[in-house]
């Protein structure tokens, strides 16, 4: 990856979660980048996300951001100074979830619970 391959998916991920934040309506529980990662040409990006609530929150704020994607890719592209605005593609990653199962079991195992 070259070094304005990192750069374009490093601001893509801030720009992202902002936007995510602060443009788009009806996400439920807490919504987050995990990872972009970039073509080459920065043509295309894949948005990796995670949702942290219920299996409801969760389903909703994934209707959310694929009907918001071609809204958050409008908003991209005028916070982004390139001459192409990548095509985005959200994929969900329920590693945040998984993460704070591991986490809740540990806490358990700890205070002999399990």
């Amino acid at each position: 990856m070259t070094l304005r391959n990192e750069r374009v998916r490093k601001e893509l991920m801030r720009d992202i979660s902002e936007i995510l934040r602060k443009e788009i309506r009806g996400l439920e529980g807490v919504v987050s980048i995990v990872d972009v990662e970039v073509a080459h040409d920065n043509s295309f990006a894949k948005v990796i996300y995670s949702v942290l609530g219920s299996e409801e929150q969760i389903a909703k704020s994934k209707e959310v951001i694929e009907k918001s994607t071609p809204n958050i890719r409008y908003h991209v592209g005028k916070m982004l100074r390139l001459r192409l605005t990548p095509e985005l593609r959200f994929v969900y990653s329920n590693g945040l979830e998984e993460g704070a199962r591991v986490t809740e079991l540990i806490n358990k195992i700890s205070r002999g619970e399990i």
